[in-house]
């Protein structure tokens, strides 16, 4: 059957879809609640298609991870499919001047060719237990637009997560703002919530100040945050800052985003610049490259979070002990779901909102491999490009 399993042709799709009511924020860097308007969307599907008939799908990835594809392609043509570890550890060579993103789509296919292969869904190979996991709600950023525009209405919509059963919540607050807004909107959902709900703020990078930081870490202190997340920017970096930071504030610092693989996590760790480390699967390898993550915070005694959704994310937390919460987002009380405008997958998959049961849990995906079903006809409509690699 290994024999069976090697590569005999790579696809890349990208399609493109508008989500309604969302606009670009200060500097079009980021989406933003903008009534009326819509922003185009661009996605990808990638395929690894095996001698056996077995192909292996992934819906994620970017234009950088793709160009990274067309660099390695050649040398996955013709490799055993199973043979995750090798080709990892060959890709993270290959891509060592680059940032490494185009290792994620290629894992997560092989991943998903050897669940189909073997009957199971990915967490079942990895060895993991859990069927539900507890999601936090994680905003889209603040706006000036009559929607998460002030520290009531981040408090309002906390509210409104609590009351579906979410446990807990996490802001994104706004870029090219007062620090004192920010403050106030850290005080003013706590005290919308209460203390039975973990709260989080992600200002992704856009304070201006390590003294910014300072004060918004000082309000987390107050508010008994559950953690801070890459505050400044440095780019969440810079492990002698946060340790500073980390001398002055008891707010949990979770950095890891914005560094690529082990070694970096293990010197930052090591610096004392973090609390927590971040995993993503996009950005750190695929499944195998979260799963070492996961294991080398252990190591440590930390705990791994996992960031943005999606089923490869959901498999490898289910797989994960030191772990805690599933992000769910980017949501808003008025920004419509992706799920309701690219139906990208035919079998109800969804990280919209309402995703959530009334314990605030998603449901790991049960099927062979990543155990989703992608809508090929809504792609085929929806495609904008392709490219063959064989």
């Amino acid at each position: 059957m290994a024999e069976d399993l090697r590569i005999k042709r790579l696809s890349v799709h990208q399609y493109k879809w508008r989500a309604r009511e969302l606009g670009a924020d200060y500097n079009g860097f980021n989406h933003i609640y903008l009534q009326g308007s819509t922003a185009e969307q661009v996605g990808y599907v990638f395929t690894i298609e095996t001698e056996a008939g077995i192909t292996g799908e992934y819906v994620g990835g970017n234009g950088v991870s793709y160009a990274q594809v067309a660099m390695v392609a050649h040398y996955l043509i013709g490799r055993n499919a199973l043979e995750r570890e090798l080709i990892w550890n060959d890709l993270k060579r290959a891509l060592r001047k680059q940032d490494r993103f185009g290792m994620a789509p290629i894992d997560v296919a092989l991943w998903d060719i050897a669940g189909k292969a073997a009957g199971l869904p990915i967490y079942a190979l990895l060895g993991g237990w859990r069927k539900r996991l507890p999601a936090y709600a994680s905003t889209y950023h603040g706006d000036e637009n009559g929607g998460l525009d002030s520290p009531e209405a981040f408090g309002d919509f906390a509210q409104q997560c609590k009351e579906m059963g979410y446990p807990a919540f996490k802001i994104h607050g706004w870029g090219n703002g007062p620090i004192e807004r920010e403050v106030a909107t850290v005080l003013q959902t706590r005290k919308a919530v209460g203390d039975s709900m973990d709260l989080m703020i992600d200002p992704a990078c856009e304070y201006e100040t390590w003294a910014d930081a300072l004060k918004v870490g000082r309000a987390c202190d107050e508010a008994g945050y559950f953690w801070l997340e890459d505050p400044y920017k440095d780019g969440g970096q810079s492990a002698f800052a946060h340790k500073k930071l980390r001398q002055i504030i008891k707010t949990p610092i979770l950095l890891g985003e914005h560094v690529r693989g082990m070694e970096l996590r293990v010197d930052q760790i090591i610096a004392e610049g973090t609390d927590y480390v971040r995993a993503d699967v996009d950005y750190d390898g695929g499944i195998t490259g979260v799963m070492k993550l996961a294991h080398v915070a252990e190591g440590f005694g930390l705990d791994c979070e996992i960031h943005a959704p999606g089923p490869a994310p959901r498999h490898c937390m289910a797989s994960i002990r030191n772990t805690n919460y599933y992000e769910l987002g980017l949501v808003h009380p008025k920004v419509p779901g992706p799920s309701t405008q690219c139906r990208i997958f035919a079998d109800g998959y969804s990280d919209d909102l309402d995703a959530v049961d009334a314990n605030g849990c998603v449901a790991v995906p049960e099927g062979p491999g990543l155990g989703v079903t992608i809508d090929w006809d809504w792609l085929q409509r929806h495609e904008t490009g392709k490219t063959v690699y064989e």
